[in-house]
C-alpha cells in the first residue's frame, strides 16, 4: 500500500486553544516578555542586562541603573504598539488572532461587532496599530526564481494590463488609483510596497532593493518598464497582451496569486481603502503570506509589535 499523503496544512491556534492559552492578563504578559526577550529581559534604552525587579511596584516592571541617574523604569509594554493603552492585553491579543487566522482578513467594523472593543473608532485604531507593528522591512533579498509585477488598487480601468491602460508618462493615468509593486520568490516570500508611479526607474528602484543580482530567473510581463532589468538580472518575459501566459519557467502566477488574495481582502472584508493607509493593510496581507507555513504566525506577530 501506498504511503498516505502527508497534510501539509499548518494548523493555527483555535479559539478555544486561543482562549486556555491567555486566560488571564498575567499570561499574556509573560507570552509577550518571552517572544520579546527570548534571550532574557534588557533595557530597551541601553541594553543593558542586569535590571533591578521593580515587580513590587507593579508587576511586569524592571529597572535600569545604567542609563538614568535615578534608574529608568520600564515595563514590558514600553516600545510596543500596547504602551500607553487602555486596553487589555488579551484584547489585543485576541485582535491580533483575529486578523492573522482570517485569510483574507478581518475588518474593524467585524472586530467592533464581535468583540467588547467599546467603539468602531478604538477597533480602527487598535487594527492600524497592528497593521504597523506587522510591517517589517528587515528582509533578505529574494532569490532563486523571482517574479515581479505590479496592481492597480481602486477603480475599474477594465483591470488595466494592455500596458497597464495609462497616459503613456508612467502615471496612473489619471484614474486616482494606488499602484502596488510586488516581488516573489518561487515558494518563498513576497516583497510588497505601495508606490508613486510605474515609470521604469521606480519599478527599476523597487526591484534592486527586494531581489539579489544573484537571482536565478526574474519574470515580468513585457511592459517596457521592466525593459532595464535586463542589464543587472537575468530577466525574461511573457506577453500578457498577446495571450502568452507560461513559457516553461517563466510566468507570473504566483505574484497574481498574492494580488488575488491581496484584492478579494480589499472587496470583500475592507470594501473601500483610502490610499493613505494602503501601505498598512499591503503590510498585513504581506505578513500573513510569508508567514503562511509558520505554526506560530501568532507569536512571530507578537514579537514584532
Amino acid at each position: 500500500m501506498g504511503r498516505a499523503k502527508q497534510d501539509k496544512t499548518i494548523k493555527q491556534l483555535t479559539v478555544s486553544q486561543f482562549e486556555s492559552l491567555f486566560p488571564d492578563e498575567t499570561a499574556c504578559k509573560t507570552y509577550l516578555v518571552a517572544h520579546r526577550w527570548p534571550q532574557g529581559v534588557h533595557c530597551p534604552r541601553c541594553g543593558n542586562a542586569e535590571l533591578y525587579d521593580a515587580s513590587s511596584y507593579q508587576d511586569f516592571h524592571w529597572q535600569c541603573r545604567a542609563c538614568a541617574p535615578d534608574g529608568y523604569r520600564f515595563s514590558v509594554l514600553v516600545d510596543t504598539i500596547f504602551e500607553n493603552t487602555n486596553k487589555p492585553l488579551k484584547t489585543w491579543f485576541r485582535v491580533i488572532h483575529a486578523m492573522l487566522t482570517a485569510k483574507k482578513g478581518v475588518s474593524a467594523l467585524q472586530i467592533y461587532r464581535t468583540m467588547d472593543i467599546g467603539s468602531y473608532k478604538t477597533a480602527w485604531y487598535m487594527c492600524h496599530r497592528i497593521r504597523a507593528g506587522l510591517a517589517d522591512e528587515d528582509f533578505q533579498k529574494l532569490m532563486g526564481i523571482v517574479e515581479v509585477d505590479e496592481t492597480f488598487v481602486g477603480g475599474l480601468a477594465k483591470n488595466r494590463h494592455k500596458d497597464k491602460r495609462g497616459d503613456g508618462s508612467g502615471g496612473t493615468g489619471g484614474s486616482g488609483k494606488a499602484i502596488v509593486a510586488g516581488a516573489v520568490q518561487r515558494k518563498g516570500n513576497v516583497v510588497a510596497r505601495v508606490i508613486e508611479n510605474v515609470k521604469a526607474s521606480t519599478l527599476t528602484e523597487f526591484v534592486r532593493e527586494s531581489v539579489s543580482t544573484k537571482v536565478s530567473l526574474l519574470c515580468t510581463d513585457q511592459y517596457p518598464g521592466y525593459r532595464s532589468l535586463d542589464k543587472d538580472f537575468p530577466h525574461s518575459t511573457v506577453d500578457h497582451a498577446a495571450g502568452e501566459y507560461v513559457v516553461g519557467p517563466v510566468h507570473t502566477q504566483t505574484i497574481e496569486g498574492f494580488w488575488s488574495l491581496v484584492k478579494r481582502g480589499m472587496i470583500g472584508t475592507f470594501h473601500r481603502v483610502s490610499k493613505k493607509y494602503l501601505p498598512l493593510y499591503v503590510a498585513e496581507f504581506r505578513f500573513r503570506y510569508n508567514n503562511r507555513q509558520n505554526p506560530d504566525i501568532f507569536g512571530e506577530a507578537i514579537k514584532g509589535c
